[in-house]
């Protein structure tokens, strides 16, 4: 069972072991649909696609949740029975972007209890150039089993940010670019800055100039040198690159942080919630 990062070598040797599932979860903040139309171009043969707005994500309830709130529980088990999503399947998930989107499909289904799922190192490239079969077909609707166990420590709410903020005893990270969370730029949100006390630790710093995922020594090496607490909550803009942070910290076999699926997106949606910059 392949369940944080899988090097393409072994996605492609597991083929032969029994049922897999590719989630093709290619998208585009600039542009919602090019990942749909890239999918429609060329794909792992038989993956589905994972849109991250339709099928990785809640409905946004503007003034309150984030830009990507948590999926709604029947409809996200709905799409996975759709994709052949049993329990004893082996679920690899990719995008062409180092995982961000990936990792999002990789995290609700570990919050899930679906623990046969990883996110393939180097996502379409990699894929591509390993000599599996890449073709245009979409595959029919399967009939999945997938029954749902969630893992509620796994998502953390605004409640618990909150508390962080005037408590401690729990380390805030944020995924984000560095110029965002200084609060020198904001190309997306109506508010810049970060959450009170929190560290920049920026998902691009996970990877190779590559692409590829550093070394798991390498990801525990940086990680103990940014966190002070054994809890931790990983945020972003949105919880989709804060995703690629709780990946990261797993494959680096450090202990599962939690996820403000929310994020910075929806903490700035109540005024009285404190914000720092710099």
């Amino acid at each position: 069972m392949f369940s944080s990062v899988v090097p393409i070598s072994d996605v492609v040797d597991r083929l032969d072991g029994g049922s897999v599932v590719f989630l093709d979860c290619r998208f585009s903040l600039a542009d919602t649909e090019s990942g749909r139309r890239e999918y429609l171009e060329a794909h792992v043969h038989g993956a589905h696609y994972a849109h991250l707005d339709e099928d990785l994500s809640g409905r946004v309830v503007p003034g309150k949740t984030g830009r990507h709130p948590m999926v709604d529980t029947a409809n996200f088990v709905g799409f996975l029975n759709r994709c052949g999503v049993s329990s004893g399947t082996q679920v690899f998930t990719y995008d062409d972007s180092g995982g961000p989107f990936a990792a999002r499909a990789w995290w609700l289904l570990r919050y899930f209890g679906h623990d046969a799922v990883a996110v393939v190192d180097g996502g379409w490239g990699a894929l591509r150039n390993s000599g599996l079969p890449i073709d245009q077909a979409i595959p029919h609707s399967n009939n999945g089993d997938f029954q749902p166990d969630e893992q509620h420590a796994m998502l953390a709410v605004s409640a618990d940010v909150e508390n962080v903020v005037r408590s401690g005893g729990t380390t805030l990270i944020d995924a984000r670019a560095a110029d965002r969370f200084l609060g020198l730029n904001e190309p997306i949100d109506p508010v810049a800055g970060h959450i009170p006390g929190a560290k920049s630790c920026p998902f691009k710093s996970n990877l190779r100039a590559d692409g590829f995922f550093l070394e798991p020594q390498i990801l525990q090496s940086r990680y103990a040198s940014i966190l002070d607490d054994d809890d931790v909550i990983s945020y972003c803009g949105s919880g989709v690159t804060a995703a690629h942070n709780v990946l990261a910290m797993v494959y680096a076999g450090l202990p599962m942080p939690s996820l403000y699926v929310g994020s910075w997106s929806e903490w700035i949606t109540d005024s009285d919630r404190p914000v720092e910059s710099g």
